[in-house]
C-alpha cells in the first residue's frame, strides 16, 4: 500500500514519518477516537456488500445500539434464534427475544440474517427422542429406525415452517443448516455424524432447504454455513456435498463462510480460492461470522487483560484486516455480505476460548472497535 508522508520537527531537524494510507492523526498519535465520530463502515462498502454485526438483545440499547445504527446495515442474532432458544420444548415456541432483533432491524432499515434453523449444537434433546423417550440414534430395528427418521423429519419441517412463516417478510438471508461438515468423520465423506445425520442421513439437509424455500419470502436467500471453509480437506468436502445437493434440485442459494480466522491463518489465497470455487457453482458467498483473533490455535498463552496486548499485535491485526477487505472488495461481484461476529471488543466468544485454554485468564480483541467503542488501527485499515 502507498504511504502518506508526514513531517514533524525535533530540535530543528525534520523527521519524516511514513504512515499507511487511511491512518489519520488520531490513529498515529494514539488519541482515542469514538466509533460514532468516524465514517460509517457500511457507507464505505455500499457499492460492494452490506456490512453486518452479530448481536444479543441487550445490545439493541445504549452505546451498542448507537454504534450499530452508525456503522452497520445488516444484523444477525448471535444466539437467540438458534433451535434451543426458539423451541426449547416440543410445540412451545418462544419468539420474544428474536422478535426484538427483528423489530430493531425493521426500525433502522437494516438487512436481517437468520442464524440458524438447523445445527448439531444448541438444539434441544427432545428432537432426537422417540415417542417413548428413547434416543432415536440408538435404535437398531430397521422398521423402527425408519419410523424414527420420519418422525424427526416431521419435527424438523414443523420447526422450520413455523419460524419461516413468522419472519418471511423480515429475513433477507437464512442460515438453513450450520456446520454439517466434519473432515474427521469416519464415514469418509466429511459429513458430520450428528444425531441429524445418524437418524436421517443427508435427508435432513434436503428437507430443511426445501421447507425453507417453500415458506420463505420470494427474494430471501438460503445458505449452508460452516467454518474453516477456506482450508482442505474441509473445503472439498463441502463443495462435493453442495454440488451433489444442487444436482438433486435442493434450493441452495449460497455458502456462508464463518471466517473465524487468525492474523496469519488461513492464507489470502485459500480464502480467494474458496470464494471462487463456490461461485463457480453459481452460488453467492457471504462472510457470516468474521473475527480476527490475536492468537493461533490453540490460543495459548493469552494476554491476561486488554491493556497487556502489545501495540504490534494491533498493527498486525490491522494489516490482516486491510488485506482481507482488499480481497473482499476485489471479489465483490461474488460476495453480498460481510458480517462481524460482534460489535466491539467488549463482547466476543473468543474471550471464552482464550480463558478455556489459559486457566480462566485471557483476553482477545478481534474487531475494529475497542472495548470503549473507540476505533482501532484495524478500522483505519479497512476504511481507507
Amino acid at each position: 500500500m502507498l504511504n502518506n508522508v508526514r513531517k514533524s520537527f525535533i530540535s530543528g531537524v525534520a523527521i519524516v514519518l511514513l504512515l499507511p494510507v487511511g491512518i489519520n492523526s488520531a490513529a498515529a498519535t494514539n488519541e482515542p477516537k469514538s466509533a460514532l465520530e468516524v465514517k460509517p463502515l457500511d457507507e464505505r462498502y455500499e457499492d460492494s456488500f452490506t456490512i453486518g454485526a452479530a448481536v444479543e438483545p441487550y445490545q439493541l440499547e445504549g452505546k451498542d445500539a448507537e454504534v450499530l445504527k452508525h456503522h452497520y446495515n445488516s444484523i444477525v442474532a448471535e444466539n437467540v434464534m438458534k433451535p434451543i432458544n426458539i423451541q426449547p420444548e416440543e410445540g412451545k415456541f418462544n419468539f420474544e427475544q428474536a422478535d426484538k432483533i427483528v423489530k430493531f432491524a425493521k426500525e433502522n432499515d437494516m438487512d436481517l440474517r437468520f442464524h440458524t434453523l438447523v445445527w448439531h449444537s444448541q438444539v434441544p434433546e427432545w428432537f432426537f427422542l422417540d415417542k417413548n423417550g428413547k434416543p432415536m440414534a440408538d435404535e437398531t430395528d430397521p422398521k423402527q429406525r425408519e419410523k424414527n427418521k420420519q418422525l424427526l423429519l416431521k419435527r424438523l419441517e414443523k420447526h422450520i415452517k413455523t419460524i419461516v412463516q413468522r419472519y418471511k417478510d423480515d429475513i433477507d438471508s437464512w442460515d438453513v443448516v450450520n456446520e454439517v461438515i466434519d473432515e474427521y468423520a469416519p464415514n469418509g465423506k466429511g459429513l458430520r455424524e450428528s444425531p441429524w445425520y445418524k437418524i436421517t442421513g443427508t435427508d435432513y439437509i434436503k428437507v430443511a432447504f426445501e421447507t425453507a424455500r417453500k415458506y420463505a419470502g420470494e427474494n430471501a436467500k438460503l445458505y449452508i454455513n460452516d467454518y474453516n471453509t477456506e482450508v482442505e480437506p474441509k473445503r472439498t468436502y463441502l463443495y462435493n456435498l453442495v454440488k451433489e445437493l444442487l444436482e438433486q434440485g435442493v434450493p441452495i442459494d449460497g455458502v456462508g463462510h464463518q471466517s473465524h480466522i487468525q492474523i496469519g491463518w488461513p492464507t489470502l489465497q485459500e480464502t480467494e480460492d474458496s470464494i471462487n470455487l463456490f461461485a463457480s457453482l453459481g452460488l453467492d458467498n457471504q462472510i457470516t461470522e468474521l473475527d480476527v483473533s490475536l492468537y493461533g490455535w490453540p490460543p495459548r498463552p493469552a494476554y491476561p487483560t486488554y491493556a497487556d496486548i502489545p501495540k504490534e499485535k494491533f498493527q498486525a491485526q490491522a494489516d490482516r484486516y486491510n488485506a482481507l477487505f482488499e480481497l473482499y472488495e476485489r471479489l465483490d461481484d461474488k460476495i453480498s455480505n460481510v458480517t462481524f461476529w460482534g460489535v466491539a471488543d467488549n463482547h466476543t466468544w473468543l474471550d471464552d476460548r482464550a480463558e478455556q485454554y489459559n486457566d480462566g485468564v485471557g483476553k482477545d480483541a478481534p474487531f475494529v472497535f475497542d472495548p470503549d467503542y473507540n476505533v482501532k488501527l484495524a478500522y483505519w485499515a479497512i476504511i481507507d
